[in-house]
């Protein structure tokens, strides 16, 4: 990367983020903590208004406006396959959005970039459609964006159906399987569904709040030190 570009990225990444710290900046740009250091001061000195210290971090002190991003061939081409996998996989509503996204950054960038949407030869194929997955997995990602229980009726391994009720806490993609993963109230314990065995699905008015023990990053932090899925 040039450094021209590495000083482009840093600025965007600030922009992003409340408080970045060297080290974060090292490792996403794939340069040392001295480099980064040296890439902050030329920064100020330049007058952006970069705010903070080593050890603790950086931000910007105020909104920065800066010009439109311009794409490399590798960033389009990025696009492109995560943009097809979300049309494929994530689902009516997002697969609309995917697309949308598509069109607005076809309409931006230049002549010459644009060929690299057309004749990206990454895919990602489905060869049978499920609209009743598409439509549970809608229902499951906004409930879980939006913090509302879910009723279903779920269908295990073993042909077994039961009646759950849970708080959807996030989705997870497996290649060609989704899974929600959620607080079950049945077994007062994390669960993961996958989204093809749910023989109905409810969408509660009634919403959740985040509890101590019960919340995404107590599940993660769960399966890091156990090391086990959740059943």
């Amino acid at each position: 990367m040039r450094r021209a570009d590495r000083l482009f990225q840093i600025v965007q990444i600030l922009r992003n983020k409340r408080l970045v710290t060297a080290k974060a900046l090292a490792e996403r740009l794939e340069v040392s903590e001295r480099t980064i250091y040296r890439d902050i001061q030329d920064l100020s000195l330049s007058g952006v208004p970069v705010e903070g210290e080593a050890g603790v971090g950086y931000r910007l002190r105020y909104t920065l406006d800066i010009p439109p991003i311009m794409f490399t061939a590798e960033e389009i081409e990025a696009l492109v396959v995560g943009a097809r996998m979300v049309k494929t996989w994530g689902g009516s509503e997002l697969g609309q959005s995917a697309q949308s996204v598509l069109d607005k950054v076809t309409a931006v960038i230049p002549n010459e970039l644009k060929q690299h949407i057309e004749q990206s030869l990454l895919f990602s194929m489905r060869f049978s459609k499920h609209e009743d997955i598409d439509i549970s997995l809608d229902i499951c990602r906004k409930a879980a964006t939006n913090k509302r229980l879910l009723q279903l009726t779920y269908r295990r391994a073993d042909g077994e159906c039961s009646q759950r009720r849970i708080r959807p806490l996030g989705l997870y993609f497996w290649g060609n399987v989704w899974t929600l993963v959620g607080w079950c109230e049945l077994r007062s314990d994390f669960r993961h569904f996958r989204i093809d065995r749910m023989q109905g699905i409810t969408l509660e008015k009634t919403t959740f709040t985040d509890e101590y023990g019960q919340t995404l990053a107590d599940f993660i932090r769960k399966m890091r030190e156990t090391g086990e899925g959740c059943r």
